[in-house]
């Protein structure tokens, strides 16, 4: 174990996202004074000039690149330009500066998205690059598996230490909740908080609700980012997921008994379920000593809660 500095400079890029907020907050509950984070208006991660000015003036050790271009599948499908394009600059410019500066080690954050549309489950890390991807959102998989290529490019050519965690999929404070570009989980949340606002007695969601998915609390994740850095560094790419996962009907039915809705769910067969099981094995991860802390109810009454305005969980 090689214990990060409390004064070590570490920068969030994305600082202000669901995953990056949730990093600032775990690192600064951790007693680390010197976080380093820029908005979207104070630097645009898509400008090479301007991320080199920032490298230069700034002089980060550490940094977790968490800033992506994210959204559901909706999103994915028809936005494929942007979601390849400005993940592909982002990462690239990040990257290469980080190697460029002499940053002392990079976390690079992926998505279990890069793995094929019918990998074995649990899916395991060597299973990347064994089968095709599920096309609706084909175009985010590959920025984000050419990102773990080049950060296990300059690993092999310079020796950096930069790692690659591949995250589940993530909800809780500072979720997007955007109807439509949000992830399952918090668009759920939305959906059936608005049908018992206005009385509705009937949500639909789309799809068969048989696909199975795995979730976990991004405040775990943050945990689990803070624990490689200072336990990890090898040019395989790491899981991080809860070790569960469960069907989304079950989840719709959760959601809704969290957020008090009690109509009827109605599932729209002819809209497209996406990959039918996605379970990572983090096994590896569960080996070194880490394990998630918040049960998926719990997480879900904390991210609606958040969703409620009762929380401010955004840093600044």
């Amino acid at each position: 174990m090689t214990p990060l500095p409390k004064s070590a400079r570490i920068y969030v890029a994305g600082h202000q996202g669901l995953v990056g907020s949730a990093i600032w907050r775990e690192f600064d509950r951790q007693g680390y004074t010197t976080l380093i984070g820029r908005t979207r208006d104070e630097l645009d991660l898509r400008e090479p000039t301007s991320v080199r000015r920032f490298f230069d003036e700034q002089r980060p050790e550490y940094v977790i690149l968490a800033a992506a271009r994210v959204g559901g599948i909706l999103a994915n499908d028809t936005q494929p330009v942007p979601f390849l394009l400005e993940n592909l600059q982002i990462q690239n410019n990040v990257i290469s500066e980080s190697h460029r500066a002499g940053v002392r080690k990079l976390l690079f954050l992926g998505s279990s998205c890069i793995y094929p549309k019918l990998a074995p489950q649990p899916i395991r890390e060597e299973h990347l690059l064994t089968g095709p991807l599920e096309p609706t959102n084909q175009w985010y998989a590959i920025a984000k598996i050419a990102g773990i290529k080049l950060c296990q490019a300059y690993r092999r050519q310079y020796g950096s230490d930069y790692i690659c965690a591949m995250p589940t999929n993530l909800y809780g404070p500072n979720d997007n909740y955007d109807p439509r570009n949000s992830h399952v989980l918090p668009a759920l949340i939305r959906r059936f908080h608005e049908a018992k606002s206005t009385g509705v007695h009937e949500v639909v969601c789309w799809g068969t609700g048989s696909p199975r998915r795995e979730f976990l609390y991004v405040d775990d994740l943050a945990r689990a980012c803070l624990f490689l850095l200072e336990r990890y560094s090898d040019e395989e790419i790491i899981n991080v997921g809860s070790g569960a996962d469960l069907p989304i009907r079950d989840l719709a039915d959760l959601v809704a008994r969290v957020v008090g809705f009690e109509g009827a769910i109605v599932w729209d067969e002819s809209k497209p379920d996406g990959t039918p099981r996605k379970l990572m094995d983090s096994a590896r991860i569960f080996g070194m000593g880490w394990r998630p802390e918040v049960g998926l109810e719990e997480g879900i009454r904390r991210a609606y809660a958040d969703f409620m305005g009762m929380t401010v969980t955004v840093p600044k």
